[in-house]
């Protein structure tokens, strides 16, 4: 039988069985999806590829999954380090945005975080940021799989000047992108803090009508749930509860400041968590209790936030930092396996954003998104175990292939659907404007 493209694998690590390994084994892809997965020797003899890849060094994987990041915002990575939170935000990056953010910004700057993610081994991201249609322009444009948030936020940018207009644009644009075979268009408020009761009433509305997910930051200092509690007599989690928004379609980011019964309460209503540990750790925010989440049934996933407090956008050194954290966290080595980190990075990232059944593991008839690895670099050997060294020893220079719906966008480390040396050249010139102020 014919088929498009025929994957020969060392190991492939489908993530869904758990915990299994298939060694010596093949993909077949056909029309952007799997099609089949089975021993290589059966593979030889019942198919016959246009395009084949021996990957005898390899393993294959899910394309990982940043469930939560601010794109554009690499234009900004190491601009201001080493503050907290509201410093940071309040006195660099908000006066940087009011000066310097438009579409142009967002363009090329969303082009710089996409290649680095692909270089990553990230296939698909959850984007939280303005003029979002250019950032989906560009996602589309390079052939990577992306949730574009809608942005909403209470108060004037240079993308909109109230709520109003960014519920309007933000609508306009769903239906433009509705029939986007790699684009899904959540809701983005985003966080309790800048939206008020009357636009998040409308959000969750429209949301049920749409059947959209909302993705939003919640509890992410203990600053921001003081602050809150103050002023509405609510920690904010409960204020979003008592407006409906809690459910299984809503996605809240970062987490790290709670209490044992919020967590059973935000259990109790099937709602989904993005960790972004190494952004948690640099803006001293505070820690999630992954452990405990995982333990009462929560779907757990991770995300860079955006390369302006990450400082990267890598999802293979955030599954390694989620592990370590996790155990550390929960006093107990045995807490966030490896096979759990994977998991947070690929499926349960899937699942958060609605997309399980598609994307997030490899199966028969699920998107062809994959990632290979070489395992053969002297920093991986001895290997006795592949999936523990891919989170814990593997860097993402071992990434060499990327496939999205089959399409290869990283072919042995370059960049198919980019001109490297014109992106560089555009970053620089960025990187001279910004160092103006």
């Amino acid at each position: 039988m014919k088929v498009d493209t025929l994957l020969h694998a060392r190991w492939i690590i489908p993530v869904e069985p758990k915990k299994v390994i298939y060694n010596n084994h093949s993909i077949a892809i056909q029309d952007t999806r799997i099609i089949d997965i089975l021993p290589t020797a059966q593979c030889q003899t019942k198919y016959q590829g246009d395009t084949e890849h021996n990957l005898d060094q390899h393993a294959l994987i899910p394309g990982l999954i940043n469930a939560h990041t601010h794109l554009a915002m690499t234009l900004f990575r190491g601009i201001a380090d080493d503050l907290h939170l509201m410093e940071w935000l309040q006195k660099h990056i908000w006066p940087l945005e009011q000066k310097w953010m438009g579409e142009a910004f967002v363009r090329d700057g969303t082009n710089l975080g996409i290649a680095e993610m692909i270089r990553s081994g990230t296939t698909c991201f959850n984007d939280m940021y303005f003029f979002p249609e250019i950032t989906a322009h560009q996602a589309i444009h390079h052939g990577v799989r992306a949730s574009i948030g809608l942005i909403l936020i209470d108060f004037p940018t240079a993308w909109a000047e109230n709520a109003e207009q960014y519920i309007e644009k933000g609508l306009d644009l769903h239906e433009q992108l509705r029939h986007e075979p790699l684009i899904s268009t959540p809701f983005a408020p985003h966080a309790p803090y800048t939206v008020s009761d009357e636009t998040l009433r409308k959000i969750k509305a429209l949301a049920d009508e749409l059947e959209n997910p909302i993705h939003m930051h919640l509890h992410e200092i203990k600053h921001e749930v003081e602050q809150a509690t103050k002023q509405t007599g609510k920690r904010p989690l409960q204020r979003l509860i008592d407006l409906g928004l809690i459910s299984p379609a809503f996605i809240g980011v970062h987490m790290t400041q709670i209490t044992d019964n919020e967590i059973q309460n935000y259990a109790d209503f099937g709602a989904h968590i993005v960790h972004c540990p190494e952004s948690n750790l640099k803006l001293a925010s505070g820690f999630c209790p992954v452990a405990k989440y995982l333990d009462a049934g929560i779907n757990v996933a991770l995300g860079t936030d955006g390369a302006a407090s990450n400082n990267d956008l890598d999802m293979m050194g955030e599954m390694r930092t989620a592990a370590l954290l996790g155990k550390a966290v929960a006093d107990n080595a045995s807490a966030i396996p490896a096979d759990m980190a994977l998991r947070m990075a690929t499926l349960n990232g899937a699942k958060a954003l609605g997309l399980d059944q598609n994307i997030g593991s490899l199966k028969k008839g699920k998107f062809a998104d994959l990632v290979a690895i070489d395992l053969n670099e002297l920093e991986t050997q001895p290997l006795f175990n592949p999936l523990s060294h891919i989170v814990y020893s593997t860097s993402r220079h071992q990434v060499t292939d990327v496939w999205v719906a089959g399409k290869q966008l990283l072919k042995r480390r370059k960049l198919t659907t980019f001109d490297t040396q014109e992106l560089r050249e555009t970053i620089k010139t960025w990187q001279a404007r910004l160092s103006e102020n």
